[in-house]
Formats: structure tokens, sequence, C-alpha cells
């Protein structure tokens, strides 16, 4: 005993000095994590105020449009009182976000009102200097908090001039929103316990409130009343209550106005709580495991014999893990040690090898049953390509027969309207069976006229002019966003077709669903070195067993005498054919988008010369041949 004393004495030392950094080290981990908390729920309350301020902005730009619509309404350039009433009453009904809707005229008299107003109710002084501002410019205004005139509510007025039928500004339309309720609009964002969504103007002054709307709307929130774009995205503030919170700034342009999401300090540290439970949990076990470890270091022959045992046990039980090395006492447990270490390795090494020419397996399995199933839709598309051919090019001339025929009997006189009805009707359907020809000639051939430099933008406009009327018949809102201005190389009739077909078929796919309203978005932008033209409705979408069959041809999920079941299957030839990638998936709106993306035009990669041979049944110019690279 007297002779281990020493020992132990050295081990207790060395514990003791390798526990001092270790210590230091758990309370710089522990500051660190606070600050990293901290870190996180700032930028957390920066994320959600720039989503709140969106929000904010796509409603009150709804309100921009409603109110457009509301002053070019007859009864509203008229200045008629009682219809206006009837319509403003109409309106509130269904916008529980509006207080009222006030037209004036340019002696400030009230010429309709949503909520009936008392005899001899005078407007406050800021909406005269509102109205006249309107009269003066022409121009939407927005008014500081004040006072609704019929409610008596805090509102802010949103005003638009009225036009006559000269195009002056006959009057105004105030449109009172309802600053108490306005915090329903953040009532779905997810936030902490005790978060709040404050919204201020430029003087500072409490617009809407999420938390004790009524207490604190028009109070001041910063008595600095800093302009809201000097307003840091996030900052730490004592909010109006007391409460320490995290806030996150956004501007909504339309004041400006500055809309701030607290989120309580607090939150922080329960963030912070559990992982310092966990920091003095390790802490405390690693220092009591070193005591003992330290206390048991006269032991350390036996101990030594043991960890080799427990590491023979491990990997007789399939565990190959490399055993840690351990202080021994003498030379041969040393090397026993060093053994068991190379063993492990050496297994290990093999289980890893033998790890990774099974997944090499696999995948090499995969690419095969992938080149398989092209080969298989490559002949069943080459096949089909022949049979159309023909059956187009026998259809063909029939056809031209009879339409030559039908425009012949035409220009005999003494027809009846029943006759000339009729041959119209065959005219008509012929022009749809040609139609029908034209593109089973298209399938077969994949050819087109000669390519040339196209910008998407201009293929869209394109399609956006012929589509615009029958979609707003159909109560559709079409979008166009074009983020890119480079160019391919590519014939432009062909491209529109593709794009084309994307929005008849988003159309289709919408009014199929029964809905009184629609939307549509085409998106232009860059990916890479391609760009990408995406169609994306808000439709039903594609059913799952519907996607392998969707650019097969005469597949189609319309009714009958709809479609023809080419248009999918055309725009996969022409895009294919431009080394372009075509498909599609869905969206956040439920429903499909379909895209396609082509090769970015450079110059020095033209192909000059090259061309195919035309087939007898197409008569379109020959296409320069390009590599395939289909998106499907």
């Amino acid at each position: 005993m007297f002779r281990d004393q020493p020992i132990r004495r050295q081990v207790m030392a060395v514990t003791v000095l390798l526990l001092v950094p270790y210590v230091i080290a758990e309370l710089w981990s522990a500051n660190r994590t606070r600050l990293e908390r901290e870190t996180e729920v700032r930028e957390q309350a920066g994320s959600v105020a720039s989503t709140a301020a969106a929000y904010l902005n796509q409603y009150l730009h709804g309100l921009d449009s409603m109110a457009s619509a509301i002053v070019r309404h007859p009864s509203v350039m008229a200045l008629d009182r009682d219809a206006c009433d009837r319509l403003f009453a109409n309106v509130l009904r269904d916008q529980p976000l509006i207080l009222n809707l006030i037209l004036s005229d340019h002696n400030g008299d009230v010429r309709g009102s949503g909520v009936p107003l008392r005899a001899g109710t005078l407007p406050p002084a800021a909406s005269q200097r509102m109205r006249e501002e309107v009269f003066a410019t022409g121009k939407s205004v927005t008014t500081p908090i004040t006072t609704g005139i019929a409610t008596g509510k805090p509102t802010v007025v949103l005003a638009y001039p009225v036009p006559d039928a000269g195009g002056s500004v006959a009057g105004v339309l105030g449109l009172g929103l309802n600053l108490a309720e306005l915090q329903t609009l953040f009532s779905d964002i997810p936030l902490p316990e005790n978060s709040v969504v404050t919204m201020t103007d430029a003087q500072g002054r409490v617009l809407a409130r999420s938390r004790d709307a009524d207490k604190f709307i028009g109070k001041s929130a910063d008595a600095r009343a800093v302009l809201p774009r000097d307003v840091p995205r996030t900052q730490t503030v004592q909010g109006l209550d007391g409460v320490w919170r995290f806030w996150g700034n956004a501007v909504v342009e339309r004041g400006p106005w500055l809309l701030s999401v607290g989120i309580p300090t607090s939150v922080s540290v329960a963030r912070a709580a559990p992982l310092f439970r966990r920091n003095v949990t390790i802490a405390s076990a690693a220092i009591i495991l070193a005591l003992l470890l330290a206390l048991g270091g006269s032991t350390l022959v036996a101990g030594g014999i043991d960890r080799i045992h427990a590491a023979v046990r491990r990997i007789a039980h399939g565990d190959l893990s490399p055993p840690s090395r351990s202080p021994v006492p003498n030379r041969e447990l040393s090397d026993l040690q060093e053994s068991f270490i190379t063993m492990a390795a050496n297994l290990r090494e093999a289980h890893a090898a033998l790890d990774r020419q099974i997944e090499q397996e696999r995948k090499t399995r995969e690419m095969l049953q992938s080149l398989q199933r092209q080969v298989v839709r490559q002949e069943r598309l080459a096949a089909v390509g022949v049979l159309v051919s023909g059956v187009a090019h026998e259809l063909n001339n029939p056809l031209q027969a009879i339409l030559g025929t039908a425009e012949l009997l035409e220009r005999h006189k003494g027809l009846s309207a029943d006759a000339l009805e009729e041959l119209a009707f065959v005219k008509t359907q012929s022009g749809r069976a040609r139609e029908i020809i034209r593109n089973l000639s298209r399938f077969s051939s994949q050819q087109a006229g000669p390519p040339t430099l196209v910008d998407l933008a201009e293929v869209v406009s394109e399609v956006v002019q012929l589509r615009r009327r029958d979609l707003d018949n159909s109560m559709i809102a079409l979008d166009v966003r074009v983020d890119s201005t480079r160019q391919v190389y590519a014939n432009f009739t062909e491209v529109e077709q593709v794009t084309l077909n994307f929005v008849i078929n988003a159309q289709q796919s919408i009014e199929s669903a029964g809905r009184p309203r629609g939307r549509i978005l085409i998106r232009v932008f860059d990916a890479g070195k391609k760009v990408r033209l995406e169609v994306q409705d808000d439709g039903p979408g594609v059913v799952p067993e519907d996607e392998p069959k969707l650019f097969q041809p005469f597949f189609t999920t319309k009714p009958v005498g709809k479609g023809t079941g080419l248009g999918l299957s055309v725009s996969y030839g022409i895009i294919e054919s431009y080394g372009g990638a075509i498909g599609h998936h869905s969206n956040e709106w439920g429903g499909a988008t379909f895209y396609f993306e082509l090769p970015v035009s450079e110059p020095a990669a033209r192909p000059q010369g090259s061309s195919r041979t035309l087939s007898k049944s197409d008569d379109r110019p020959p296409l320069l041949q390009r590599p395939v690279s289909p998106g499907v």
C-alpha cells in the first residue's frame, strides 16, 4: 500500500491539472451557446418580420386592385350618392379589415359612405388635406393615423382619385383600414409565446399590434421617432409593455411604415437551458469518471487486461470500431494491445471495401435498368413515328381535295344559307383534321424551320397576347416574371408553340376543377448554362398514375373532341431536338408546373450547314441536328 501512494498522488495531481482547462472550456462553451441562441432568436425575428411585411404588402396590393375597380364603377364616377352607399355597404360585408369607404367631391361633400353618417358630420383636417393632395397630384395618398368620422375608431385612410368621363379627377375615394383588426393578417405566423407584431408610422406611433391592440394603438413606440428606413434590421429593445425583446424590423413601402416582430429575450434562455443542463451533466460525469480513473491507477495491470478482454469481446460481436489505446504497465500487454488494434483496423477496412463494392453494384444495376427503360421508350416512339408518318401522308392528299372542293362550291352563286353553313362546317372540321395531321407529321419527323436567335421574353409576350382575352373571360389571372436577358438558338414559332401548349393545358386544368377563379404564372430565368421557362398553375395537378404517360403520343385526360394527345409529345420532340430538357413537377399552389430548358446561344457553338432531310408529309424547313437531353 505504501508503495502505491506516490503513484496515486501523481495520478490525482495530473487529473486535477487536466480538469482545469476542461472546466474553462465548459464555461466558454456555455457562454458561446447563449450567444448563439440569442443570434438565432434575433435572426428568427428578422425573418418573420420580412415574412409579415410581405403578407401586409400583398394585402395592400389587393386593396389597391379593389380600389382601382371601384373608382371605375359607373356609379362612383357619376358620384351617385344612393348607388355608392349600396355599393360600399356590399364591399364592407366582404372586407372585415376595412372600416369604411367614403366618396367625396371637390367641395368636400360626402357623395357615398359604406357606414351611415350622422347629419352635420365634418371630416377631420387630415382628411381635408388628403383630399386636396389627391386633387392636386391625381395620385393615391396615405394619411397618418386618424379617427374615422363614421366609426369613431382609429384608422389609416388610403385615398384614390376618382376619374370622370374626361379623365379628370372628379372625386376622392377614401378607404379606411381597421387598425384594431389589422393584426389578424399576422395571426397565422408561428411565433413563440408572448411575442408581438407591431406596425408603426414614421412618427413612431403604433398603427397595429398583435397583443392589446386597443391599449397601444396611437401611442408612441419610440420617442426618437426614427424613420423606418433608418431602423436596423434587428435590435434588442424594451417594448411598451416593459418586456425586453429581440426585434426584427422590415419596411412596408406604402407608409412608409415599420413592421416589427418582437420575440422575448427569455426565449433564447429557454432554448439554451436544455444545452446548459446537458453540458453540466456531461461535465459532472466526466469529472466523476476522471476521479474514479485516477483512484484506480493502482490497478493499471488489471484494468489493462480488462480493456483488452472487452475489445476482444466487442470484435467477437461484430463491433469493428477501433479499440482505444490505453496505458499498460508492461511490454507484453502493449504488444497484445497493438495486435488487437491492427486486427480491428484490417477487419474494418475489409468490411468497408465490401460495403463499397455492394454499393457500386447497386448503382450499376440501377443505371442498367434506367438505360433499359430509355431504350424501350425510344423504340416505342420510333415505331409510333413510322406509323403516324405513313398515316399523315395518306390522309393529307384526300383532305386537301376536300378543302379545295368546299372552297370551289362556296364560289357558286345561288347557294342557300344552309348549304353555305354546311360548307363552312366542312371547312372547319377539315382544318381541324389538317392541324392534327400536321402535329402527327411533326411528331414523326421531329423537324422544324431554321433556328435563329430567340429571346424567350418575346415568345412569352406573343403567347400572352394570344391568350390574355380568353384567360380574362375565364377569370384566370396571368402573371409574367422574366428574369433573363440571354438568348437561345431555336425556331421562334416552335418555342412559341411549346409555351402556348403549356398555357392552354394550365387553363384547361383550372377550368376542369370548376373553380370560379384561377392563377397562372409564366417565369423565365437563368439555370446555369441554360434558360428555363416555367408555366405554373393552381389547378388540381397531375395524378401519380398519369405522370409516366404525360409525354407519350395520343395520351390525353381531356374529354373526347377537346384534345388529340399530341401537344405534349410534340413539345417534347421540339425541345429534345434543340438539346434541351422538358418536364413537370408539382408546386406550392397545389397545381402543376411544366417547364423546358434550352441552352444559351454561344456564337462559337452554333452549327453551320448541317440539316436533316424533310419527309414528304411535312412542308417545314430543315432543322439543325442537336444532341438530346430529355427532362422527363
